[in-house]
């Protein structure tokens, strides 16, 4: 069995795909909201060297994907380990061996490597401008604002995957999360 179908075959049995989809999205929207926040911080003050602004959007992705990757770990290790000693005392009997007490083991692994990955990669993607302004590369006047866009292109487009997931309409799951992100970016700006 390859790698990818032991993956899949220990998701399925422990019921796990919707526990790392849900934790690739709200982490995933944690990143951009972050993201939009210290930009939108930023914007509001003198312009802020692109190394300086990348060095801080930087150290905010990876405290949110070190703060996701060990949380996730740590409350999925002990619930999963809860569920397998609550089964094995209603069926009196050792399942550490079976698929199910392998689930246990390598479940929040997965799902705490997706916590951790999800706003990391998130973030950077709305670095690319600063990035780009380092290496000469401009796409636009302020590589502030253009973070901006890049952290609305993004929740946007979480809200529209959400949407898909859940069925409902795209647009309206893409527009729900850019008025949320709309207004959070409004609150800032008016913060002395």
């Amino acid at each position: 069995m390859t790698l990818w179908r032991r993956i899949e075959f220990l998701l399925h049995i422990s019921r796990a795909h919707g526990i790392a989809r849900r934790y690739f999205f709200t982490n995933g929207y944690d990143g951009a909201l972050t993201q939009l926040g210290v930009n939108m911080g930023f914007y509001g003050v003198e312009p802020v060297p692109a190394s300086v602004a990348l060095g801080a959007c930087m150290g905010a992705a990876v405290a949110l994907s070190i703060s996701g990757l060990t949380s996730a770990y740590i409350s999925e290790s002990e619930e999963r380990k809860k569920e397998l000693a609550d089964l094995e005392s209603a069926l009196v009997a050792d399942l550490g061996e079976t698929g199910y007490g392998q689930a246990t083991r390598w479940v929040p692994l997965f799902v705490a490597g997706v916590n951790g990955l999800s706003p990391l990669l998130v973030s950077l993607f709305i670095m690319i401008p600063y990035g780009m302004e380092l290496y000469g590369m401009p796409i636009a006047a302020s590589p502030e604002r253009a973070a901006i866009a890049f952290a609305f292109i993004a929740i946007f487009l979480l809200g529209v995957l959400l949407g898909r997931v859940g069925g409902t309409f795209w647009l309206w799951t893409g527009l729900r999360a850019l008025l949320i992100a709309a207004v959070t970016g409004g609150i800032i700006l008016v913060l002395p």
